[in-house]
């Protein structure tokens, strides 16, 4: 028998941000038109590099040879994430078997077309996506920012609970605990970490998941009970010093 053990819990770094904003791929034939790159850097003749540029496309880097191309977009300058990455992402193949595997089938299905080739592109693209942004969490690609918030060992905690509970009244001693820390070191790492206090960053993912839901068609008073804000009025006074206009602006057909 066993007479103790402790497993440490999981907290979903991305889950949140998939439910928020939507993630698509389509392919491209061009590498000026993409932002999801596989590459062949050696002339090889099999792919070995993997380039993801989260914000803008780029022409293909100088000794590369394209072995396949796709737009992915998730969510853009709307979503927090995406701001927070670096300009570039880049793996190499031959240190991560997995994904060498997804690309020579993506490459494989450039090559050939056949019955449903686009929908499996872009299928593959998207789970390619999400392993290269989750490495780019747990290898730590920056120093201060969101992306640092989610790779650091305590931190990163308290960032789930906010992202997966945006409506929660939530207390600096509520989070501070979850992250295992008193409340003064918690304060002070939090905003050493990312570049603001805590509730200056709930304040600002409230805003992003309401203005998310705004474009999708949601009422100004039904997305302010959404996100976690008393009332309508005072999302609409948030999300107008935010983003320099009021919310019923930002509103999309339902």
């Amino acid at each position: 028998m066993i007479e103790s053990s402790s497993i440490q819990r999981k907290h979903d770094r991305l889950t949140a941000f998939l439910k928020a904003f939507t993630l698509s791929a389509t392919q491209c034939d061009a590498a000026e038109m993409a932002n999801l790159l596989i590459v062949d850097s050696g002339r090889s003749g099999r792919p070995t590099h993997l380039l993801y540029r989260a914000r803008a496309a780029a022409a293909l880097p100088d000794g590369m040879a394209l072995c396949a191309a796709a737009k992915v977009d998730f969510g853009g300058s709307a979503n927090p994430l995406v701001g927070a990455l670096p300009e570039e992402l880049c793996f190499s193949l031959t240190e991560e078997p997995q994904w060498l595997g997804l690309s020579e089938l993506i490459v494989a299905e450039v090559q050939v077309a056949r019955c449903g080739g686009g929908a499996l592109q872009a299928r593959l693209c998207e789970i390619v996506v999400v392993l290269a942004i989750r490495k780019a969490i747990a290898i730590g690609t920056v120093n201060a920012g969101l992306l640092a918030g989610l790779a650091h060992p305590r931190l990163h905690a308290s960032l789930v609970a906010m992202h997966d509970d945006p409506m929660r009244n939530w207390q600096i001693a509520d989070l501070a605990a979850i992250a295992g820390m008193s409340r003064g070191p918690f304060i002070a790492a939090f905003k050493q970490t990312i570049g603001q206090p805590p509730g200056a960053y709930l304040t600002g993912w409230r805003l992003a998941l309401g203005r998310a839901e705004l474009h999708a068609g949601r009422s100004v008073k039904s997305v302010a009970a959404m996100v976690g804000f008393g009332s309508a009025a005072a999302f609409s006074r948030a999300y107008s010093r935010k983003f320099g206009c009021p919310p019923i602006r930002s509103k999309g057909p339902r």
